[in-house]
C-alpha cells in the first residue's frame, strides 16, 4: 500500500482526493489537512510515501512545502495554476495536476508515484529505524517556521494558549497545545509527566518526591497523579532493586 497525504488550503479540494484515493486500492489515506505546517510533522512521523500537495497556501507554500520534506516522500502537486509547473518539475515532483481534477488523469499520476516508489534503489530508502530527530513549528511570529531539533529540548512547558520549548535555558512560544504537541513527538524519546510539562525521556537524572530532575534544567518539574504511572512503567525498566 502507498500511504497518501493531502495538503490543500480548500476542503472541497481535499474531498475530492480523498474520493479518488478511496476508489484506488493500493493508495492508503493516512490523513489530510488544510494546514501546511501540521503536514510537514505528518509527513515526519508517518513515514508517508505520498503527498497530494497543492501550492498556493497561506503560511507555507508548497514549493517551500517541497523543499523541507527534502525529499522524505513523493509529490504530486494539485493547482488551478499552471505556471508553477516548471518550478515544481525542477523540485522532482511526480506530476502535476491542474484542477479541476479529473480521475483518469489522477490515475495516471498515481501509475508515475508508484513506479517511482517501489523501483527506488535500496541504497536511497530513509532508515526507519530511527525516530525522526526534528520537527517543524509555528512560532508566536506570523508566518515564521522553526526548525526544532529534538535532541537539543530540554523541556516542554505549557502556557494557556502557547507552549515553550526550551532549549539552553531560552524558551521558544509555539503556537499549539501539549495534547497536539506530544502525539507529534517519538514516544520512545519524550513524556508527559504533567498536565504542563513534556520532558525528554533521556534527560532524566532522578526523581525527588514529585519533582523530576532533568540534566542542566532549574525548573521545578512537578509529576502529575494522571502520568506517574506511565513515567513510572518507564523507569521500572531501568531500576535495581
Amino acid at each position: 500500500m502507498i500511504r497518501c497525504l493531502v495538503v490543500d488550503d480548500e476542503q472541497h479540494a481535499i474531498d475530492i482526493m480523498k474520493h479518488y484515493i478511496g476508489q484506488t486500492n493500493f493508495l492508503e489515506l493516512v490523513s489530510s489537512t488544510t494546514n501546511p505546517v501540521e503536514a510537514l510533522q505528518t509527513v515526519i512521523t508517518e513515514n508517508i510515501d505520498l503527498v497530494f500537495l497543492d501550492i498556493q497556501m497561506p503560511e507555507l507554500s508548497g514549493i517551500d512545502f517541497i523543499k523541507a520534506i527534502n525529499g522524505k516522500a513523493k509529490v504530486i502537486l494539485t493547482t488551478a495554476y499552471s505556471e508553477f509547473a516548471i518550478e515544481g518539475f525542477e523540485l522532482e515532483v511526480v506530476d502535476y495536476l491542474l484542477k479541476p481534477v479529473r480521475f483518469p488523469r489522477f490515475l495516471t499520476a498515481v501509475q508515475k508515484a508508484v513506479k517511482l516508489i517501489n523501483d527506488k534503489p535500496a541504497v536511497a530508502e530513509p532508515d526507519t529505524s530511527n525516530e525522526a530527530d526534528y520537527i517543524f513549528v509555528k512560532t508566536e511570529s506570523k508566518g515564521k517556521l522553526l526548525k526544532i531539533n529534538l535532541a537539543d529540548i530540554e523541556y516542554i512547558e505549557g502556557m494557556k494558549n502557547y507552549v515553550a520549548i526550551f532549549i539552553g535555558g531560552k524558551k521558544t512560544l509555539v503556537y499549539t497545545n501539549l495534547k497536539d504537541l506530544i502525539n507529534h513527538l517519538p514516544a520512545k524519546q519524550f513524556i508527559r509527566v504533567h498536565k504542563s510539562f513534556i520532558i525528554p525521556i533521556s534527560r532524566i537524572t532522578g526523581i525527588e518526591g514529585n519533582m523530576i530532575l532533568l540534566k542542566s534544567v532549574t525548573a521545578e518539574i512537578l509529576i502529575g497523579e494522571n502520568y506517574k504511572a506511565d513515567l513510572m512503567e518507564i523507569i521500572k525498566h531501568k531500576m535495581i532493586s
